[in-house]
């Protein structure tokens, strides 16, 4: 190689040389540049760390404290809160899952006197073997063992009973216990002696109270036996008396005697009422009955009274009002006879109107009825009407003071309205009347309204002759309501100048000033008019003795029900094809049995019904009343309920054992002076039919009689006496 070649081949050598340095220099500076970098972003990252860790040792720091503070406030919460559970009287203890022991307070261990062995970590049913074998739990009659398997079946369930342990020193503790979701369970025993003891004073509290009911309701129901006994011979001779010749002089006292024991008698049903409804002991009866009839009965009770006194009572019944009601008849009957009464008694002149009207509910199965007692008598001041309704109160004026009684009608009648889920009220001005009136809700019965439909259809004419307004529009609106033509007339002249062919049937009054319904039957009979007459009287036995009574079609007892005269209007247009001439057979008189250890009763009973053609036997106990039956085979038993031995429920039950063997069932009536809530049910009971109260009552004697009456016997009454009257 020459000399250039070589020079050429360093050149390029020392090129290539300076070539890869110039790369490495390159190489070295990117390496130092990328170094800076790495360094500068570690030394930012060494800033930043620097920084988290001064906040985080701020915050440790904050958390020390915090946790300091909150160690501090779980320290004192639980200092205080053991404090508190300390100082409850009550005793409290927790126990873990295996019910051990691990807190309780000085309370639960006082129980256990002083016994160190009870303390955390005691096992719950070392607790139970503790208690037994101290002898600090009662056990109530059961053995430790079966105690302490009783109370450790409890645990087992996760919320157990309560339960009431009784301690040595009979103290009472209730144990609460309730397990957590952990299976811990705390338990409470509360100190209840204090609660036993007083419960206990309250139940001995209640037994005397009732013991005083059962003593006060035993003496008001001999009290009350006791006074009617000797009240019955006392009303029932009286009553007798009035049926023979007296002079007036001795009618009077014969008359005061019987309204002095009817004042009594009305007294003693007041106290005894008052008392039971008191007492919380009256109950109600519900059955089917018919609310007109059961006005008019007390209507007809009231008329002698109202008839002496030369009132007019009235009754304004609603004709599309149902008359078939469930209720209690005994207790509304008795609402009624008060007010009624009520009305009668404070009214010296004018009349007595009793309204009834409903609304029935869209089903036509409830009624809102309203009842109303209008009078014209002296009226209440505005000042007493707040407490008329309150026990022992009366209207206090010189005009009232002639009127007796107890104060307790109307707070009787008041409490049973109420009683009955009705409301009563009064409204009055003085000197001008009251009204008073009460609203019950009751159920429809099975027969809605009388059978208006059998009305005769030749029946579109009625003449109405009354001399008193009220009577004459209360008529003529029911009609009106029929659709059937009325004609009211105020006297006898103007009903005779009214006449024409027309008018189908006239209805009279009995009682008119001038021509009074007789005289007019006479009058239009004389005139040629056929037209059938129906009389209305108040005393329609008297108006039976009249000689022109038998022009007229029919006499009916004011005020009549509209069921009785619905029926009399229709027989109009049925007349009877003649008397009944079928041959009688052989009759008897009717026997009477009367079973009655007061001889003083026994002549009163038989002097009641000495008119009737009856055979009566007496009995003086059961005994010889069984025995009679056998004997005369009565066709009706009046039965004393108290009698010395077999007393009446014993001799009827006999009685109904023997007519088991031999069939039939002869009617026995209940005689008794027990009148207490309750007696009835238990005497009826016991086989009887019918139950009547002493002092008896000739009207309701003589009702059982003529009840009784059968065929092949003969009529006890006489066919032309008013004895029904009596």
């Amino acid at each position: 190689m020459n000399f250039a070649s070589k020079l050429t081949e360093e050149r390029r050598n020392r090129l290539a040389a300076e070539r890869m340095l110039e790369l490495k220099q390159a190489e070295l500076f990117a390496a130092n540049r990328k170094l800076g970098l790495h360094a500068q972003q570690l030394s930012e990252e060494i800033v930043e760390t620097r920084a988290e860790v001064e906040t985080i040792r701020g915050e440790n720091l904050r958390v020390k404290s915090d946790l300091s503070a909150a160690n501090q406030k779980i320290a004192l919460t639980e200092r205080r809160l053991w404090q508190s559970i300390e100082t409850i009287s009550d005793g409290f203890a927790l126990f873990d899952a295996d019910n051990q022991m691990i807190m309780a307070n000085q309370a639960y261990l006082s129980i256990f006197d002083g016994l160190e062995v009870v303390a955390p970590g005691i096992n719950y049913i070392t607790i139970l073997q503790l208690l037994t074998d101290e002898g600090i739990v009662n056990t109530e009659g059961l053995s430790p063992r079966e105690w302490r398997q009783m109370m450790a079946t409890r645990l087992q369930v996760p919320a157990p009973e309560p339960k009431v342990i009784r301690l040595w020193n009979d103290e009472y503790i209730k144990l609460v216990d309730q397990r957590g979701s952990g299976g811990d369970m705390v338990t409470l025993g509360l100190n209840i002696t204090a609660t036993v003891n007083y419960e206990q004073q309250l139940e001995e509290a209640r037994a005397k109270a009732e013991s005083a009911t059962r003593a006060k309701s035993s003496f008001l129901a001999n009290m009350s036996h006791e006074i009617r006994t000797p009240m019955n011979g006392v009303v029932g001779m009286a009553d007798v008396l009035t049926d023979t010749d007296l002079t007036e002089e001795q009618r009077l006292y014969v008359q005061t005697i019987k309204n002095s024991g009817e004042a009594l008698l009305s007294i003693i049903n007041d106290v005894l009422d008052f008392s039971k409804i008191e007492a919380m002991k009256l109950d109600l009866h519900p059955e089917p009955f018919d609310l007109e009839r059961a006005v008019h009965e007390v209507m007809m009770l009231l008329q002698p009274l109202a008839r002496e006194k030369g009132l007019n009572l009235m009754l304004d019944y609603d004709i599309f009002m149902p008359t078939q009601m469930v209720g209690d008849p005994g207790r509304i009957r008795q609402v009624l006879t008060n007010l009624i009464g009520n009305a009668v008694k404070f009214t010296a002149s004018g009349h007595v109107m009793i309204r009834v009207t409903g609304v029935p509910d869209a089903q036509g199965l409830q009624n809102r009825v309203h009842i109303t007692i209008e009078d014209t008598g002296i009226g209440i001041p505005e000042d007493q009407r707040a407490h008329i309704f309150g026990e022992f109160n009366q209207v206090e004026n010189e005009r009232n003071r002639q009127f007796d009684g107890t104060g307790l009608g109307l707070a009787i009648c008041q409490r049973l309205v109420e009683l009955m889920g009705g409301r009563i009220w009064v409204t009055s001005e003085e000197g001008n009347g009251a009204c008073f009136g009460f609203a019950l809700t009751m159920a429809t019965g099975s027969v809605a309204m009388p059978d208006v439909a059998a009305l005769p259809a030749d029946i579109g004419h009625v003449m109405i002759v009354d001399d008193i307004p009220t009577n004459r529009t209360i008529l003529e609106r029911q009609f009106g309501q029929l659709g059937i033509t009325v004609t009211a007339c105020s006297n006898g002249p103007e009903a005779l100048a009214s006449m024409s062919p027309e008018i189908d049937v006239i209805l009279t009054d009995q009682n008119m000033p001038g021509m009074d319904g007789m005289d007019l039957a006479r009058a239009l009979r004389d005139s040629g008019h056929d037209v059938p007459i129906l009389v209305l009287s108040s005393t329609p036995g008297q108006a039976e003795q009249d000689p022109d009574s038998p022009l007229v079609q029919g006499l009916l007892q004011k005020p009549v029900p509209r069921a009785t005269l619905f029926a009399r209007l229709s027989a109009l247009g049925h007349p009877k094809d003649g008397p009944d001439t079928a041959p009688l057979g052989p009759m008897r008189p009717m026997r009477i049995l009367a079973a009655e250890d007061n001889k003083t009763n026994q002549l009163v009973f038989s002097k009641m019904i000495k008119t009737l053609e009856v055979e009566l036997t007496f009995a003086n106990n059961g005994e010889e009343a069984v025995e009679l039956f056998k004997v005369i085979a009565p066709d009706l038993i009046f039965m004393d309920i108290s009698m010395p031995g077999m007393d009446g429920k014993e001799a009827t039950q006999a009685i109904r054992r023997i007519e088991k063997e031999t069939g039939g069932h002869v009617p026995i009536v209940a005689l008794t002076a027990h009148a207490m809530d309750g007696d009835d049910h238990g005497i009826l009971a016991a086989g009887l039919d019918h139950y009547l109260t002493k002092p008896l009552r000739k009207p309701d004697i003589l009702e059982r009689v003529a009840a009784a009456h059968g065929p092949g016997l003969l009529p006890p009454l006489p066919a032309d006496s008013d004895q029904a009257a009596g």
